[in-house]
C-alpha cells in the first residue's frame, strides 16, 4: 500500500486493523512510500509462495502488481484507495476501506479476464486520443491537489489541444477505417473514474468492448479551423453527457464493437494509455488473457 501521503498511512492502519479483526491472518505488510518498490516486492512475495496478496492503491498500482500475478496461484485482493479505482467498481467492491476489507474476509473468490496491450496487461480499458491526454496531465500533484476533481480538471485542460486523428481497425474479422477523437478498448465495465465502456461490458466474458468518437471536424472539411475545434468540443460534450449511463453507445457520433482480438493503426501515431500508464504507441495489437486473473469479489446475491 502506498503510504507516502497522510491518508494513505491512516489507510494502512485501518486497513490491517480491520483485517485482523475480521481473522485474516496477515503474514507480511509492506507500507511503500515509493511507487517504484511495488514490482520488487510483489515479485518477492509470490516468490516466497505467497497465496493472497493484498494491494491498496488505485487502478495504476493495481496494473503494475498484475503484471506479476499472471498464470500465479494467486489471489489478489483490492482496496480501492485511489483516484478513479475502476477496477474495483467493475468488481463490484465499495469505495469505503472497511466495507472493501469485508469482501476479503469474506473470501468469495472470482476469475476476471485481463486485457493485453501488445502483451503488457491491463485491468480496466485502454485508449487513444482524448484519454490518454488527459491520463497524462494527471500527475501524482494534480491528483494530491484535486482529490476526486482531478479527471475534469485534466479534461477541460486537454480538450483545448485535442486533435482528431485517422485509425484503422480490425476487430476479429471486422476492418474499420475512421476519424475520431478518441479510441477506448475496454476490458471491465468502467474507465476515467466512473464512465462506462459499455453497459452490458463484464469482466468475466471473454471480449473486449471498444467505442470510438468521431470526429466531426474530419467530415465537414473544417478539421484545424476554430469552427472545427468548436464542432468536435460539442461532440464531445454531448458524448460525455451519457458515458455515466453507457447511452454514449447510442450517441451517433459513436462507433461500438466487441471482439476478442483487435489490431489498431493510426495516422498520426499515437501514444496508448492504458489504465492510466502509457504503455507504447501505435500500431498496437489488444487481446483478452480470459479468466487470467483470480480476486476477491462480493459473492453473488
Amino acid at each position: 500500500m502506498n503510504t507516502r501521503s497522510r491518508s494513505g498511512r491512516e489507510a494502512f492502519e485501518t486497513a490491517r486493523e480491520t483485517l485482523v479483526a475480521r481473522g485474516v491472518s496477515i503474514v507480511e505488510c509492506h507500507a511503500l512510500s515509493r511507487a517504484d518498490r511495488l514490482n520488487a516486492v510483489v515479485e518477492r512475495m509470490v516468490a516466497r509462495g505467497t497465496r493472497r496478496l493484498i494491494v491498496g492503491g488505485g487502478d495504476g498500482t493495481l496494473s503494475r502488481a498484475v503484471v506479476r500475478l499472471l498464470g500465479r496461484d494467486v489471489t489478489l485482493g483490492v482496496l480501492p484507495l485511489g483516484t478513479g479505482n475502476d477496477f474495483a467498481r467493475s468488481l463490484g467492491i465499495p469505495p469505503d476501506i472497511e466495507a472493501a476489507c469485508d469482501v476479503i474476509a469474506q473470501g468469495y473468490m472470482a476469475r476476471v479476464d485481463v486485457g493485453l496491450a501488445n502483451g503488457r496487461p491491463f485491468l480496466n480499458a485502454a485508449s487513444l486520443g482524448l484519454a490518454t491526454g488527459i491520463a497524462k496531465r494527471l500527475t501524482k500533484r494534480l491528483k494530491q491537489r484535486a482529490g476526486k476533481l482531478a479527471y475534469p480538471v485534466a479534461a477541460a485542460a486537454e480538450v483545448k489541444d485535442l486533435r482528431p486523428f485517422h485509425i484503422r481497425l480490425k476487430a476479429d474479422d471486422q476492418e474499420l477505417a475512421l476519424d475520431v477523437l478518441q479510441l477506448v478498448v475496454g476490458n471491465g465495465l468502467y474507465h476515467g473514474a466512473g464512465n462506462m465502456v459499455a453497459p452490458d461490458a463484464r469482466l468475466d466474458d471473454r471480449r473486449l468492448d471498444i467505442y470510438a468518437i468521431a470526429a466531426p471536424s474530419a467530415a465537414s472539411g473544417h478539421e484545424g479551423t476554430g469552427l472545427g475545434q468548436l464542432q468536435d468540443i460539442a461532440t464531445l460534450m454531448r458524448v460525455a453527457l451519457s458515458l455515466r449511463s453507457g447511452e454514449h453507445v447510442e450517441h451517433p457520433a459513436v462507433t461500438a464493437l466487441r471482439a476478442a482480438r483487435l489490431y489498431v493503426e493510426a495516422d498520426p501515431v499515437q501514444e496508448v494509455n492504458a489504465d492510466g500508464e502509457l504503455v507504447g504507441k501505435t500500431p498496437m495489437r489488444f487481446e483478452v488473457a480470459p479468466a487470467a486473473l483470480r480476486v476477491y469479489a462480493p459473492a453473488p446475491s
